[in-house]
């Protein structure tokens, strides 16, 4: 059986000249990139492996500094930036109300009493919770509080079911 693959993180630059890079966590995950995970560098390169082993990490805030396997020089950092770090989904632990932002736009979401609400088209980030901007459905624009007694859980794919509270929407 093949492993399933999560995107989680993404280079954005080289980090002094020993071949370290600045990573920062797709929108909506925690730093999940840890040392001895073996992940996937896409887009993938011809002079360098997909699969290599995190070395290193240091936590610094929003981003993180990441030595792999394959990068030991500046130039070896430098043809990494831009590459999304793909993690096999049994090397990370989510909660069931976390994924990025990209996993979540344009799902389609049900509430358990009223039906279709419509898709999510914006993802806001306020200091007690996310909050989905849903649109296209028959309430017009809605936004969902992510809580746990609205959202019990996030599918990967497939429609996202809530039971929203009396109030959000005006019938």
């Amino acid at each position: 059986m093949s492993s399933q693959y999560r995107n989680i993180a993404r280079v954005l630059k080289a980090h002094g000249s020993k071949g370290e890079v600045t990573v920062a966590p797709l929108r909506g995950l925690p730093l999940l990139v840890e040392p001895g995970m073996e992940v996937a560098l896409t887009p993938p390169a011809l002079n360098r492996d997909r699969f290599v082993t995190v070395d290193a990490v240091s936590d610094d805030g929003d981003t993180a500094r990441v030595l792999f396997s394959c990068s030991s020089s500046i130039d070896d950092a430098e043809a990494l930036q831009g590459c999304f770090i793909l993690a096999h989904e049994e090397d990370i632990e989510l909660d069931e109300l976390t994924a990025a932002y990209e996993d979540l736009i344009d799902r389609d979401v049900i509430d358990r009493r009223r039906g279709s609400l419509g898709r999510i088209v914006e993802v806001m980030e306020t200091p007690a919770n996310d909050v989905w901007v849903i649109d296209g459905g028959p309430y017009g624009e809605v936004l969902i509080p992510v809580v746990s007694h609205v959202v019990s859980s996030i599918p990967q794919d497939g429609p996202i079911l809530v039971q929203i509270m009396d109030g959000l929407i005006n019938e």
